[in-house]
């Protein structure tokens, strides 16, 4: 296939798989153990080589991102991703190569973060921002609480001026604590926030091939109410606009910002289409995305064929077009659906009458959320066109 017939795509690799040294309650990678049909605890170094390479080769730009996730990549120990940063080197030829890593940070050390700091890792750093939510259900295997470790890790990667952001769950017990958690986040030195929904099915046979819940679903305990997203980022938000554009960034406020003046927006979450986001296991099995780690969404292998192939394989064309082709007639009328697009595919479970398809259960949210922001959304827009700053916008938002 030429240069110019390459696909763009992303890859996040899944080294540990999901093993982990933390057990959080809300984690659904964690289950994957009755989903993953190999018993590989940690990506091999044969592997390891076959997918920088494999990837190295098959993406069409000059820059590429490894993105390094869980499980916990920790507890592969520091040697393996010296090997790897080897190999990156080795395959690299013209290309730029970067490294984001999420991790919980209970490993983390002074060696760490020597590491991370010589070769510019970008670090995700998992906190849940206030104490009490955190250690609610980000515990230890022994059942012990891990602010105060994450906290300490978090002042490590500040010593060693290491880049770093932190991922924030949103779930039952902080939805309507968005203004708070923001701040707990400031006060930890965090300037790059992510917030994720926690949005999971309790009662699915996780022997299932596929994930298609039935309509009688229920919600876990721990996932965040449908419309509870929705008002955590619009508290948020509401925070930041005050004092912290341009100072303070904000993986979502940025990316709608980016609708707003134009661009498409930057999350598979709300393109039109997906499939262009997959995930590497520690075996070397590739899924079509991170959220679909089940035996139908298997596309085939690093060890054995090319990523140019895979995301440019009939069933992952098929995978990423669905999303479009299988919006319910509600979506498809809404006035918010430019932003939008129908969110992620994992959400949808709603059943709706006379629909042939299922509503997203992060709706309410959405619709919360894009409508109540886009008086500011649309004056930001505006003063950014016209020329202005940071600090501009902020004078001219509440004079």
């Amino acid at each position: 296939m030429s240069q110019q017939q390459k696909t763009y795509f992303h890859m996040m690799a899944k080294p540990s798989s999901f093993h982990c040294n933390i057990k959080c309650e809300y984690c659904f990678y964690l289950q994957k153990e009755q989903v993953l049909t190999h018993r590989i605890n940690s990506m091999t170094e044969q592997t390891l080589e076959n997918y920088i390479k494999n990837y190295i080769d098959a993406f069409p730009g000059e820059r590429i991102d490894f993105m390094w996730q869980g499980g916990e990549p920790t507890l592969l120990g520091l040697d393996f991703f010296k090997k790897a940063v080897t190999l990156q080197r080795k395959f690299a030829g013209t290309k730029q190569i970067s490294n984001s890593f999420q991790t919980n940070g209970i490993a983390l050390n002074r060696q760490w973060c020597e590491f991370f700091k010589e070769n510019q890792f970008l670090i995700g750093i998992s906190v849940d921002g206030l104490e009490d939510v955190h250690n609610k259900y980000r515990i230890s295997i022994n059942g012990q609480p891990t602010f105060d470790r994450v906290k300490h890790a978090i002042e490590l990667l500040k010593t060693y001026q290491v880049d770093f952001n932190t991922l924030t769950v949103v779930n039952d017990r902080n939805w309507h604590k968005g203004k708070e958690t923001y701040q707990a986040l400031k006060s930890l030195g965090s300037t790059f926030m992510q917030f994720i929904p926690i949005v999971e099915v309790a009662n699915y046979s996780l022997q299932r091939q596929d994930f298609n819940p039935g309509k009688n679903y229920r919600m876990t305990p721990f996932s965040v109410p449908s419309e509870g997203y929705g008002q955590f980022l619009l508290d948020v938000f509401n925070e930041w606009i005050k004092e912290d554009i341009g100072h303070i960034f904000i993986n979502m406020f940025d990316d709608l910002l980016g609708q707003w003046l134009g661009f498409p927006s930057s999350s598979c979450v709300h393109q039109q289409t997906c499939g262009k986001s997959m995930i590497v296991e520690a075996n070397g099995d590739v899924y079509s995305c991170d959220h679909f780690v089940y035996p139908a969404y298997k596309i085939g292998n690093v060890n054995r064929q090319s990523l140019t192939q895979l995301v440019n394989s009939p069933k992952q064309i098929k995978f990423g077009k669905a999303k479009l082709e299988t919006l319910t007639k509600q979506c498809q009328k809404c006035e918010v659906r430019h932003f939008c697009h129908g969110g992620c595919p994992k959400h949808r479970i709603v059943p709706l009458k006379g629909e042939q398809f299922k509503q997203n259960y992060l709706c309410p949210s959405y619709q919360l959320f894009f409508r109540q922001s886009a008086p500011l959304m649309s004056r930001m827009r505006d003063i950014i066109q016209q020329g202005g700053t940071a600090r501009e916008i902020m004078n001219m938002l509440f004079r």
